[in-house]
């Protein structure tokens, strides 16, 4: 039975007049006739969000609109803003390994490392396969490590990069983020992009095997654990060895005008983290990449 059939008649003359015009202004009574109290609440969420939408004008200036004030949306619908901006960025791509990094951004991650490889796999497609039993040859790895569970898992590499076209909708290939590994060099080709399309500069988004600097200009962590270690760090506090080892990738920024940097960093390079949580969870943010690089003020 389709949900709307067992809706009540408010509902469902509210979906009718919605689907005839999805701009049309609701009023309260409207929505106080919704006799289910979740759905009155569901409405509201989304009528909400609808509105917020069309007021920006764009689904780019809506996104950046949120980051100025406590976000008021659920994360679920930053997520989706985020998927429809990276498939309008990436339309034509025909590189899988560019796509697949690309998921990074808008769908949580899990994240182990085994044997030097740092590799991540979709979070909810693990927990809701997490009764499979094949397995790549690296992605056996995690299974054994017992961090990802017992999922059906292929690590996409150059060789076996096409087998991404076959299953893009299903989220369930794992890519390497070790350094070296072509999936790292993608993710920051993705991130590059990012910032183009956004605040129309360019940059250069290196991966790194370590800071070498001691006493860097600027960094930005890409998720919330990155940017409380990267911070301790610079200030020179100690962190905990099994804190660092949960940062799964890092790199080097550069823009490729100085001149759009602030003018007391100019030229210097801006250094960027990913990690993983305690429980192996990668919450990526890219908003953070928009909103803290720090730029001239014109």
């Amino acid at each position: 039975m389709h949900p709307l059939e067992e809706s009540g008649p408010g509902e469902q003359a509210l979906h009718a007049a919605l689907m005839a015009d999805p701009r049309r202004k609701v009023p309260q009574r409207e929505l106080d006739a919704v006799e289910d109290a979740d759905a009155r609440d569901n409405y509201r969420l989304v009528l909400a969000f609808r509105d917020r939408l069309v007021q920006a004008g764009t689904v780019e200036a809506c996104y950046m609109s949120l980051f100025k004030a406590p976000v008021d949306i659920p994360p679920l619908f930053v997520e989706q803003m985020v998927h429809v901006i990276l498939r309008n960025i990436l339309d034509g791509c025909d590189d899988p390994l560019l796509l697949r990094a690309a998921e990074c951004l808008f769908r949580d991650q899990k994240a182990t490392i085994q044997e030097g490889h740092a590799l991540v796999a979709d979070l909810e497609t693990v927990e809701m396969h997490a009764a499979g039993n094949r397995y790549g040859s690296i992605g056996r790895l995690i299974v054994e490590a017992g961090a990802l569970g017992k999922v059906d898992l292929d690590v996409l590499d150059r060789p076996n990069a096409a087998l991404y076209w076959e299953r893009e909708s299903r989220y369930d290939t794992v890519i390497s983020l070790t350094y070296g590994r072509p999936a790292l060099e993608a993710l920051g080709g993705v991130l590059e992009m990012w910032v183009k399309h956004f605040l129309r500069i360019g940059v250069r988004v290196q991966p790194i095997r370590r800071i070498e600097e001691a006493r860097w200009a600027w960094h930005i962590g890409l998720d919330a654990e990155s940017t409380a270690i990267l911070n301790e760090l610079w200030s020179g506090s100690e962190v905990e060895q099994g804190r660092m080892q949960r940062i799964l990738a890092l790199f080097a920024l550069q823009f490729d005008d100085p001149r759009t940097m602030r003018a007391d960093l100019a030229g210097r390079t801006i250094y960027l983290a990913l990690c993983a949580t305690e429980e192996g969870a990668v919450r990526m943010k890219p908003q953070n990449l928009l909103t803290s690089l720090p730029l001239h003020e014109t």
